[in-house]
């Protein structure tokens, strides 16, 4: 491996903690809701790490920073958390932002263990630094347009913003549609009113609307527009990126955000160690808590597993990512690489298309597994 020139202050000499630098959006326009999910199976882990004595005697601290979804405010996070010694990094939900996380962590020679974010191409080169929990977005997205197919949908819109996220999800579908009769009509969101969407629908005669957009907005104006719309009782509305997973969404839209299939990444049954963690985090949470707390979890255990293993030393924390087995909340964690991922993958986590129950919100239906 090459190693990168540590920058200043890279080695702590204190010798009290050993730091993980946390990356999370905790305020607008980040996904906040998501963020704190994330967080506190961050914050579990590591007091569980601490209860039975840390990593060698040390204690393990969360060094946190919001990015706030912004890529430049988690680049220069990482400069910092860098600099401030951090052992690994950790985190980080929104794609694009893991994205420019993930260069910086490649050139400044930080392990980066990447929570939730799922872009394929997590760096432009491929990394011995970096490591993903999430399942890659062409993997997951790839089993949301089978879950289309079977349900009948072959004319499929989607209405999407600027974003490299967005265009990605919408060349895949595209791409895994297309060969199998499908059609994915492109709906651009910067030229239109939510409102103007149904119009768009009943023209093109699509019988599914995908949500690739920002939430809460445009995504709850769009999803209020489309159930109000005579014309398109018959439609069924998705979001593949997982907006209706997070209380917020229900409380926007009531019953009318029922019934949008989404993607999420837990098993039919949680590991013995994640019912447990389950019920930890429902108290912490003062909810269910969502796929997205189970990968914060799992992300220290992982990251613990190997630091006292292999200690602090970052390139040997990056060199051990291909001999890691720890037992996770949702199946034992092993990374591999993957062709087309630039990152060292778990492969797979367990993916479920699920919704909320038109007759009970706040409880999900497994509609599809892969």
């Amino acid at each position: 491996m090459n190693t990168p020139p540590s920058p200043p202050g890279a080695e702590r000499t204190d010798g009290v903690s050993v730091q993980i630098g946390a990356l999370l959006p905790l305020t607008r326009p980040g996904w906040g809701e998501a963020g704190q999910h994330l967080l506190a199976g961050l914050e579990l882990a590591v007091r569980e790490v601490n209860d039975v004595g840390g990593i060698g005697g040390r204690p393990l601290e969360l060094v946190v920073r919001d990015t706030a979804a912004d890529p430049r405010r988690a680049a220069a996070a990482v400069d910092e958390l860098a600099r401030l010694g951090v052992a690994a990094l950790a985190g980080e939900y929104h794609s694009v932002v893991a994205r420019a996380a993930a260069a910086r962590a490649d050139a400044l020679g930080l392990p980066f263990l990447c929570s939730s974010a799922v872009l394929d191409a997590l760096t432009e080169q491929p990394t011995e630094w970096v490591a993903r929990l999430a399942p890659a977005q062409s993997h997951g997205w790839q089993i949301y347009a089978d879950f289309l197919l079977g349900a009948g949908h072959s004319r499929i819109a989607v209405a999407t913003q600027p974003s490299v996220y967005w265009a990605s999800g919408a060349r895949i579908l595209r791409d895994y549609l297309a060969p199998r009769g499908g059609n994915v009509i492109e709906i651009d969101m910067s030229a239109l009113a939510p409102a103007d969407v149904c119009d768009e629908l009943v023209e093109n005669r699509a019988t599914a609307l995908l949500l690739l957009v920002g939430h809460p907005e445009p995504a709850v104006s769009i999803v209020k527009s489309v159930r109000r719309d005579p014309r398109l009782a018959a439609i069924m509305i998705g979001a593949p990126a997982g907006q209706p997973e997070f209380a917020e969404w229900a409380t926007s839209l009531g019953k009318d955000g029922a019934a949008v299939p989404f993607l999420r990444y837990l098993p039919e049954r949680l590991t013995p160690l994640g019912e447990r963690v389950e019920r930890a985090l429902r108290e912490e949470l003062a909810e269910a808590p969502s796929f997205v707390a189970f990968e914060g979890y799992d992300t220290v255990a992982v990251l613990a597993d190997v630091l006292r293993s292999h200690g602090v030393d970052r390139v040997r924390t990056a060199e051990s990512w291909p001999r890691v087995a720890v037992e996770g909340t949702r199946g034992q964690i092993q990374f591999s690489r993957v062709p087309g991922i630039s990152v060292w993958q778990w492969a797979w986590t367990p993916v479920q298309v699920v919704d909320r129950d038109p007759a009970e919100p706040d409880c999900f239906r497994v509609l599809h597994t892969g």
